[in-house]
């Protein structure tokens, strides 16, 4: 009986007796205390009944062991003090079933591969950003190099004005000789026929007519040569000439600027909250992203921003003091609330 009655004491001095006793010390029933916190009352029995394993998580737990014991007039930091000693050994006992637990070993394992590859993943991007970097100090050093070489090219380049006026002095040279070839040539074309002279003065003598005649021919004939002469003579005097070639200079188009076009990104969204006691909060974005996900304590505020919309769940509803979301405030109440969690959505 001695020993019975000893581990009685102990018995009563579990957190849940403690928190059923100053409960009925306050005439409040489980269903009273329940509403006040919104839960359903089977909660409260299983903390009164030491049933820790029927609560979701031990950060859910203590919080409403917590806000429990503020209701019925306990020290709540006391309370969490004796609760963690209550959950130590079923903490042990979780770690060893876990480590006896072959998936979980699996699991271990999956992480730790995932932790070497991302480790060679950066190494391996540190490398390329390495090699991107030396390549391009190299390329920068060649075209400072070459810069400096090219005035030299650029002195040894005739210049194509000179080139043009060269030509055209010697086109019109040539020009100036052909017309004086034509006109030593034309007074020989030209000159006088004296055969009709000559049958005029002597119309009676045959033989000196025929003479004329001959002397008329022949004349006529050299006249012709002479015109034939003379394209050749124009032909040789331009042909004598040296072609320049006057190379135009080569016109190229102006490329137009690139234009960079830069994609205009959303605005982000911003909340804000401050918490009256402890409460766990996790807030995501549009993205993907975890902004927030922890245990807030009282007094403590947060400040997140990220892309719309953002997605949040708060554990202990009653534990949020105030929440804006660009810079309005928000009722609580207008927010659908579980065994005091709520989830809810927020765009703008």
């Amino acid at each position: 009986m001695s020993g019975e009655e000893k581990a009685k004491p102990v018995a009563e001095s579990s957190v849940g007796q403690q928190l059923r006793r100053a409960r009925e010390s306050l005439g409040l029933s489980v269903g009273a205390i329940a509403d006040q916190q919104h839960l359903r009352p089977s909660i409260i029995q299983s903390i009164e009944a030491g049933q820790y394993s029927k609560i979701d998580t031990e950060l859910f737990l203590k919080g409403y062991v917590r806000a429990y014991a503020r209701q019925v007039g306990l020290d709540p930091d006391a309370v969490i003090s004796a609760l963690d000693a209550e959950l130590e050994p079923l903490r042990q006992e979780r770690e060893q079933q876990q480590k006896a637990n072959p998936l979980v070993d699996i699991a271990r394992k999956k992480k730790r591969k995932r932790q070497i590859a991302k480790f060679v993943m950066v190494m391996l991007l540190l490398l390329v950003a390495g090699g991107l970097i030396f390549n391009y100090a190299a390329d920068k050093d060649l075209s400072m190099l070459t810069g400096k070489d090219a005035p030299e090219s650029v002195e040894d380049t005739p210049d194509p004005d000179a080139r043009d006026s060269i030509g055209a002095d010697r086109p019109a040279a040539a020009e100036d000789n052909i017309p004086e070839s034509i006109e030593d040539v034309e007074p020989d074309a030209e000159r006088p026929d004296p055969a009709p002279d000559a049958q005029a003065e002597q119309p009676g003598a045959p033989v000196e007519t025929a003479d004329v005649e001959a002397d008329n021919a022949s004349g006529v004939q050299e006249s012709n040569r002479v015109a034939e002469d003379a394209p050749e003579n124009v032909a040789d005097a331009a042909g004598a000439q040296p072609v320049v070639e006057v190379s135009e200079p080569e016109v190229t188009a102006m490329q137009p600027a690139a234009t960079t076009v830069t994609e205009a990104v959303a605005p982000g969204v911003r909340l804000e909250m401050a918490f009256a006691d402890d409460c766990w909060v996790q807030v995501s974005d549009g993205e993907g992203n975890r902004l927030a996900s922890a245990l807030r304590r009282r007094g403590d505020t947060l400040d997140v921003s990220g892309q719309p919309p953002l997605r949040v769940v708060i554990g202990a509803m009653s534990a949020v003091q105030s929440l804006e979301f660009q810079g309005e405030r928000l009722d609580l109440a207008s927010f659908r609330t579980v065994n005091n969690r709520s989830e809810f959505t927020l765009e703008p």
